[in-house]
Parts: structure tokens; sequence; C-alpha cells
């Protein structure tokens, strides 16, 4: 679970390390939350960035049906949700979608 807090913390460097040692980029928790998920939901851009850079999968969702990209959207992460829209993220994947997020927060204009 270390990683996963590394994640959230925005420890960027550290948790590298542990990508560079094997762990895979797309490790999920109980909760079926990435290390992507995780970044996204509490804003940190620089993990966010350097986890896509490795190839991280920005359209995996967690075991509530959500997207990392409708989780940056909830939580009105802009910078986040510019980076994944970048990345290719699936606007209509998951529950709600990234789409009906952006709607129900005023954000259309972060999906291009």
């Amino acid at each position: 679970a270390l990683a996963m807090d590394l994640a959230r913390d925005g420890k960027s460097a550290e948790l590298a390390e542990f990508l560079d040692h094997g762990l895979s980029v797309d490790v999920q928790d109980p909760d079926a939350n990435t290390l992507l998920m995780l970044a996204a939901y509490k804003g940190q851009a620089g993990t966010v960035s350097m986890l896509i850079g490795r190839g991280a999968n920005v359209d995996i969702r967690n075991g509530r049906d959500q997207s990392p990209l409708a989780g940056a959207l909830f939580k009105g992460e802009d910078a986040v949700s510019a980076l994944l829209v970048a990345a290719g993220a699936d606007l209509d994947a998951g529950t709600p979608s990234a789409r009906a997020a952006a709607a129900m927060f005023g954000r259309e204009h972060l999906l291009g």
C-alpha cells in the first residue's frame, strides 16, 4: 500500500523507484483504484504526468466504475483533467462518464 500512498501524496520520484523495480504501473488497490486514479483524485498533476509517461492506462475504472478523468473532474482538478484528456482518456467510460461529470460541474471546456 506504500506505492498507493506515494501516488496520493504526489511523491513522483519515490513512486518511480517502485516502478523501476518492477511494480506494475497499473497496479490496483482493494477498491480497484490504480496509482493514476489516486494521483488524479488528489490533484497530483506531476505524478499523473509521470505515470502517463510510463504507460499507465488512463481508462482503468475503479470498483465504483469511476474513471480517473471523471474523478479529477469531480474534484475540480483542471490541470489533471487536461493531462488525461491529452492522453486520450475515454470521455464516455464509467458511471458517471467524464462527459456527464463535466456537464454536471460546468467543466465541458476541459474536454476540448
